[in-house]
C-alpha cells in the first residue's frame, strides 16, 4: 500500500499540532463551512429556495447565500433564528473544554 495519510495528518503536516494558533484557525473555518452546509441541505431538503428563508428570517437572499457558503462570523442568534424559526429545526451547542 503506498503512503496513505489521514486527513488529521495532512492538517498536522501543514498547519500544525492541535491547540497552535494555525491549526486552531483551520479548525474554526472548517467549522463554520460545516455550519452553512448543514443550513444548505437542510433548506434543501424543505425545498426552500434561499429568498423564501430569508423572507421566514427577515433577511436578505444575500446574507443566506453568504452563511451557506461561508458560516463565519454569524450571530448565535442568528444562527437561531435559521434553524428554528427558518428551518424549524431544533439547535444545539455543544462545546468541549
Amino acid at each position: 500500500m503506498k503512503n496513505i495519510k489521514t486527513l488529521d495528518e495532512i492538517k498536522t503536516q501543514y498547519y500544525g499540532e492541535i491547540g497552535t494558533p494555525e491549526r486552531d484557525r483551520l479548525e474554526n473555518e472548517l467549522e463554520a463551512l460545516r455550519i452553512g452546509c448543514k443550513i444548505k441541505s437542510a433548506r434543501e431538503q424543505l425545498n426552500l429556495t434561499q429568498e423564501q428563508l430569508a423572507e421566514r428570517v427577515n433577511k436578505k437572499r444575500t446574507f443566506i447565500s453568504k452563511v451557506e457558503n461561508d458560516g463565519e462570523n454569524i450571530t448565535l442568534r442568528t444562527l437561531y433564528d435559521i434553524v428554528e424559526r427558518g428551518l424549524g429545526g431544533h439547535l444545539r451547542i455543544s462545546f468541549d473544554l
